[in-house]
């Protein structure tokens, strides 16, 4: 009863109260998807201000004074200037506008006051794209459009009240008649940058590997379902226990932290010493923004990948880089071998940066090492016997694979090995590697991207923030650096096959998930994953070489970005030429008033009587006044002056509703002059 009686006073609400409601929802809706990049007092601010301003409508009070609005804003620049530490700058930017939106509907009194908050929003709802170019924002903002397209044409209708679904239709049109236009622009408009596309700072927070390791961050990461990057094999894919995508190589340990080498001593990329062997395995790899210079690519790559723009190094520890950070969706095309052979052969002095390890830590564990020597059945092993000794521990000393080991103290290793005997791949990879050091192996920590699964709608692998992995790599003489993952050793089931752990789920996701069959749940995903990805493919990576190939296809030898200029501006003069056309030809084809006064001037023009062009019914009837003409002309004069009356006249109805009396009327009187017509003939003059 009270549902029904809520939307009654909706429904009679006075127009303005009712206008006044929608465009406060729909600016809420734009704003919403900004909520987690605002600051939380920004949010509140304008919560309570759109608030107070839907109560002062719906209870039809008067607007607050101007002191109001002047405090507000001195309070959220200075707070935007804490925030920020600035009032320009993208944040700062967005966060200003936000609040200035939100107070300008405090003085919502006049059309031009509300044309303002409508722009205003048609510009907020391009910032949304500043922080997310996913499908999902794309979705939300072309509702915000439609919202706000129809209140932008309700402000248009001054008279009566016009129900909101009438509105709506229009301005859907509206869109629909723009989308031709946005689909050639999207399609030949040049992309030169930096005019086109996003801020570089727009994907900063966006979680993935780091350029060092402190135990317990793959952990985290392993909590993050996010697709990490998109792989698409031209031939059949590895078998899932080879894919390990390389990321960042850490190799100096300073007791808490694994560093990378080369932010001490400059790596070169022929000393990588890198033999491949096999055959190659060609892919294409469509990387999400990550904020790193990092290209992830399949151990291991002896070729540099093929990037839109700009050329890629590898360093020494096989990891390929760019000049700059990956600030938007990158795809690039790569060749690996999954078998190969780096690194020097021989033991080499720089091999000792290796085998390094800082003082005053992990001291059980140096302990171990010293025991392991002493019971060896030869002074003489070597680093495959030491590797064999210690993975043979992970397997039978009763380790555990969890993703929740807990907080490592100072030292680590100790923890690891002695005390809880459980962790993720980063406690095992960095215990292994600590070990091995203290056994005088060199080796090193290698992050990166381990598994993956492939998507059954489209065939594309994807890998996610939880597939992120570390491993070891340990130095063997004659074999030179060695891949060895030593969680492998402890959990089995978590190299080579679909097996991930999960966090537990909380009461209401339980309560919502646990009753979906995984069947299909694992099939929406697909389907959502493929959906997804055409978006990244199609839209967000359509680049400017992309459009000089659809220039190729059109018969363009050599296309530039000049000639997509020169073809899309003939394009728009030839399809404004076509509409101009069409438009006229419309004109005269739906008037019926217009459409007689055409066939009165061609009965003239076959009875010998010159007319001049577009003439009107006067000129028209002048051409048959004077003497000597017969009664059919004067019947014909007679009838474009009453022509002329019916539209020109006093009491004429060409402008009246078609559903009014006035219309109705109007409609006879054509139909009329129209059977009239059919039996009047001029006659020349013949005396």
């Amino acid at each position: 009863m009270k549902i029904r009686l809520g939307l009654q006073t909706l429904a009679h609400l006075p127009r303005d109260t009712r206008d006044t409601l929608f465009l406060l929802l729909v600016m809420a809706w734009v704003v919403l998807p900004l909520g987690s990049q605002l600051p939380l007092w920004c949010s509140m601010l304008t919560g309570v201000v759109m608030l107070w301003r839907g109560a002062l409508a719906w209870r039809g009070r008067p607007l607050p004074s101007r002191w109001w609005r002047y405090g507000l804003l001195a309070l959220a620049m200075g707070a935007t200037l804490i925030t920020h530490k600035t009032l320009l700058g993208r944040d700062a930017g967005v966060t200003m506008v936000v609040v200035l939106l939100a107070l300008k509907t405090l003085e919502l009194r006049a059309r031009r006051d509300a044309f303002v908050v409508f722009f205003l929003s048609f510009f907020l709802m391009l910032t949304n794209f500043f922080y997310s170019q996913s499908l999902l924002t794309a979705a939300a903002m072309l509702i915000a459009l439609l919202g706000l397209l129809t209140a932008l044409v309700n402000a248009h209708m001054p008279v009566g009240r016009p129900p909101l679904w009438r509105v709506a239709r229009i301005a859907g049109g509206m869109t629909l008649l723009g989308a031709p236009i946005m689909v050639l622009l999207f399609l030949l408009f040049p992309r030169l940058a930096p005019l086109w596309g996003m801020p570089g700072d727009a994907m900063t927070g966006r979680s993935g590997l780091s350029a060092h390791m402190t135990v317990g961050n793959i952990a985290r990461l392993a909590l993050d379902d996010s697709v990490a990057m998109r792989i698409n094999f031209d031939g059949p894919a590895p078998t899932q226990s080879e894919l390990y995508f390389r990321g960042p190589v850490l190799s100096s340990f300073d007791g808490q932290r694994w560093l990378p080498l080369d932010l001490f001593t400059p790596n070169r990329a022929e000393d990588a010493r890198l033999v491949v062997q096999g055959p190659p395995l060609s892919y294409q790899v469509t990387l999400e923004p990550n904020q790193m210079p990092w290209l992830l690519t399949l151990d291991a790559a002896q070729e540099s990948p093929q990037l839109p723009q700009g050329r890629a190094r590898m360093t020494a520890e096989l990891q390929w880089q760019t000049s700059q950070n990956i600030t938007e969706l990158l795809r690039y095309r790569a060749v690996s071998h999954t078998r190969f052979q780096h690194g020097p052969l021989i033991a080499t002095p720089q091999l000792q940066a290796w085998r390094a390890l800082p003082g005053g830590y992990n001291p059980r564990t140096l302990q171990l090492a010293q025991d392991l020597k002493r019971e060896a059945p030869t002074r003489q092993a070597d680093g495959a016997h030491w590797v064999a000794v210690v993975l043979e521990r992970l397997r039978s000393g009763g380790y555990v694979y969890t993703l929740e080991p807990g907080v490592s103290g100072r030292h680590s290793a100790d923890e690891f090995w002695f005390d809880r005997k459980e962790g993720f791949c980063e406690h095992i990879a960095s215990s292994f590697v600590i070990l091995m050091r203290a056994l005088g192996v060199p080796a090193r920590v290698v992050t990166g991207y381990q598994g993956g699964e492939r998507n059954t709608v489209d065939g594309f692998w994807t890998i996610r923030q939880s597939d992120a992995h570390a491993w070891a790599e340990v130095w063997l003489a004659g074999q030179g650096w060695v891949r060895v993952d030593p969680t492998g050793s402890v959990a089995p089931t978590r190299i080579g096959s679909f097996t991930r752990l999960q966090t537990p789920r909380g009461a209401v996701a339980s309560a919502i998930f646990g009753t979906v069959n995984p069947k299909i749940a694992l099939n929406l995903r697909a389907v959502w994953d493929a959906v997804n990805n055409r978006w990244n493919q199609w839209i967000l990576n359509y680049t400017q070489s992309t459009q000089l190939k659809l220039l190729q296809n059109l018969g363009f030898e050599a296309p530039t970005w000049e000639d997509l200029i020169y073809l899309l501006c003939a394009i728009v003069v030839g399809v404004s030429l076509i509409g101009a056309a069409v438009a006229m030809w419309e004109r005269q084809r739906q008037d019926p008033w217009l459409r007689l006064l055409v066939q009165a001037g061609r009965r003239l023009q076959a009875a010998g009587i010159a007319t001049p062009v577009n003439p009107t019914p006067r000129q028209l009837a002048d051409k048959l006044s004077g003497t000597g003409q017969l009664p059919e002309s004067q019947a014909l004069r007679d009838w474009l002056l009453r022509l002329e009356a019916l539209r020109y006249g006093p009491v004429g109805g060409a402008g009246s509703p078609a559903g009014s009396a006035a219309g109705l009327a109007y409609r006879r009187a054509l139909a009329t002059l129209q059977r009239d017509l059919k039996h009047l003939r001029p006659t020349p003059d013949t005396s």
